[in-house]
């Protein structure tokens, strides 16, 4: 990309939009596009083909999705694979038909099975089954990422398609419900603080081992793979690091002050048993992560002190 390719970030005011959009600043990318849900609703083919066809990106990171934790994905699955593969087939498909020269697609890796061989390779995609409490987001990143691979070999576009590992970091969505695993702990144990309880229950027994990438890592990435990625196959985003969700619940409630005791709710589901990707394809690239999780999870709870976001009900 040159610094003054017009650029269309999908998704902006989410946290990997977000963060996309501030390194694209940060790095000197002028010629930026951006809308809001109210001035484009992707889910829209219309709406979508109309916007190509008078902005003509030449380039579009695709970070719009419905997303959600474990209670959310439970909820609403139909939702969740309907709306996600709306946005995605057809910003894509609005793309290609308008010439665009390159598009990352942001996936994740619950595209994964459930019990995938560990560290996971970007090979064993569609070798097992997937985790049921988020089956339906998976399915639509996979026919999402599938699209582009698809494309790539009919027509010789050049899409490509990055699987992070969970993120974290400013412009979460800290709901109390429907928030994942890190701003859902920061809410938690930031009232307990706050009301003075003297335990907080988290959910599962603490077992399950996650990967953690600070989202302002992640958009570094993805600009560095927009000028240096251009292979048909996805590529992992992560770390190589992995943490129990006990520790990092225990890190969490540090950071924000709770003193207390921690309760294991082990009737309510842990999920995936372990998720690492294997990120040596970033790595024999010439990039690696930033922020450490200690780090990042204190930037992360500044964020919700400052954010409205924080008051959701």
């Amino acid at each position: 990309m040159e610094k003054t390719s017009k650029i269309y970030v999908a998704g902006h005011t989410g946290m990997v939009g977000s963060a996309i959009l501030r390194e694209l600043k940060k790095q000197g990318y002028t010629n930026i596009i951006t809308r809001t849900h109210k001035e484009l609703d992707l889910c829209s083919q219309k709406d979508v083909n109309s916007f190509f066809e008078s902005e003509k990106p030449e380039y579009v990171f695709l970070a719009a999705a419905k997303v959600g934790g474990i209670i959310a994905n439970k909820e609403a699955p139909a939702d969740f694979i309907y709306i996600n593969m709306l946005i995605e087939f057809n910003v894509v498909h609005a793309a290609w038909k308008n010439g665009c020269k390159k598009l990352e697609f942001l996936g994740s890796s619950c595209i994964y099975p459930r019990l995938c061989k560990q560290p996971i390779k970007e090979e064993y995609l569609l070798t097992d089954e997937l985790e049921k409490t988020n089956e339906a987001y998976a399915l639509a990143k996979i026919s999402g990422l599938k699209y582009c691979e698809f494309l790539n070999k009919q027509y010789g576009t050049n899409y490509i398609s990055v699987m992070p590992t969970n993120l974290y970091g400013p412009n979460d969505n800290y709901h109390p419900e429907y928030s994942h695993v890190i701003p859902g702990l920061i809410r938690k144990f930031h009232e307990a603080v706050i009301e003075g309880k003297s335990t907080v229950t988290c959910w599962g027994d603490g077992t399950p081992l996650r990967e953690f990438l600070y989202v302002d890592d992640l958009a570094n990435l993805c600009i560095y793979l927009m000028n240096n990625y251009n292979e048909n196959e996805p590529i992992n985003a992560g770390t190589g690091k992995e943490i129990t969700i006990k520790d990092l619940t225990g890190i969490i409630a540090k950071i924000v002050g709770f003193n207390g005791e921690i309760v294991w709710d082990k009737s309510k589901p842990n999920g995936t048993p372990r998720k690492l990707l294997d990120v040596s394809k970033t790595k024999n690239i010439g990039w690696k992560y930033n922020v450490e999780l200690e780090e990042g999870l204190k930037y992360t709870y500044r964020d919700f002190l400052n954010s409205k976001k924080r008051n959701w009900m």
